[in-house]
Parts: structure tokens; sequence; C-alpha cells
């Protein structure tokens, strides 16, 4: 009896003792938080041919991707803390040299340039109380650019924009931001207003 209670505890310390395989949690996600309400600040830059009111949790900075050229002075990021995002908006005075038609081919270019991640592409036009139309863009899928718009008077300005992450793109992970900042952009638009300087 001894000598089986002796091999039975011998044999359990083997059997607890040996590793154990290793198993690596799957990949998560960059956690991202909302804040609990909207708030806006009022951009309205000195010299800007344009302003609009943009979110309070938000700092605006010039893009100098294109650093030294004269057709990029009023061009700006609007990068929202907490979210790793950025709204990139980009002005073009319509001219003989960029008519609107091609300004909206160029923007309409960029938006559809996503179109072989995208599972789909949702045009809807829009009119501002300030005379300012254009269209907004939603483009399903892990893309790049969930939200892009354009914006004009048809006459003398022209606004591209659009959201992006500074995260890998995965439209399910995103969905609550992407939710949100869309209220964001809605706002951005409907109280843009032209300047002329």
């Amino acid at each position: 009896m001894l000598r089986l209670f002796i091999f039975s505890l011998v044999v359990s310390v083997f059997v607890a003792c040996r590793p154990h395989a290793f198993h690596p949690k799957p990949a998560g996600y960059y956690r991202l938080d909302t804040p609990a309400t909207h708030q806006y600040l009022q951009f309205a830059y000195p010299g800007f041919p344009f302003s609009f009111e943009y979110p309070a949790n938000s700092t605006v900075s010039r893009d100098t991707m294109f650093k030294g050229e004269q057709d990029n002075k009023y061009w700006i990021n609007i990068h929202v803390h907490g979210m790793e995002a950025i709204f990139n908006i980009t002005y073009k005075e319509i001219s003989e040299q960029q008519p609107l038609h091609k300004l909206m081919d160029d923007a309409w270019g960029l938006s559809y340039f996503h179109h072989e991640k995208a599972d789909y592409i949702d045009p809807v036009g829009f009119v501002n109380d300030y005379g300012v139309t254009g269209m907004l863009y939603t483009v399903g899928g892990n893309t790049a650019s969930r939200y892009q718009f354009a914006a004009t008077d048809s006459v003398k300005h022209f606004i591209r924009g659009a959201l992006y992450f500074d995260v890998t793109p995965n439209a399910d992970s995103l969905q609550p931001v992407t939710d949100f900042l869309l209220k964001d952009i809605q706002h951005m638009l409907l109280t843009l207003q032209w300047h002329n300087n």
C-alpha cells in the first residue's frame, strides 16, 4: 500500500511539473474613447477665406506636407485628441487653371481611390444656411478614410476634407469613433462660411 502511495505521488509530481504550452493572446485593437458630448470652437483665422466650428477637443495646425507651394497656404489639419484622428482640409480657389468641374472631379477621384478596399461608397449632397453646397462621401469597409467631403460656393471657393486615423483601419473597432466624428463633420459643414479677402 505504501508503495502504491509513493508511486502515485511520484507520478503526480512529474505530471504536475510538465511545462505548460504557451498560447499568445489574439491581436487586440487600440481602445479609443469618445467625449460625453460634442463641443465646438470657432475656426476663424485672420486672412483665411473660410470659417467653421470644429471639435473643442482638437488642435488646428497648418498642413506643411507640400511646404513652399503657394497653393496650400490655407491647408490645415485638425488633430482630435484621444481618438488618433485627423481631419485633413485643403482649400483651393476656383480659377481658369482650376475650374470647378476639375476640382470636383479630383475630389471624386480621391474619394473613389479607395474603391478596391471599400465595401461601398455612399455620396450624399448637402446645402447649408450660408449657401455652401457640397458632397459628403461615406466609404464603407477597412479603408484609410471613412468620411470625405467637398464643399463650394460654385464661384470662388472650394474645400476638400477627409477623416484619417493614426491606427490600422478596422471598420468594426473604429465604428463608435467614426459615428461620433460624423456628427462633428456634419457640424463643420453646416457652419462653414466663405470670406472674401
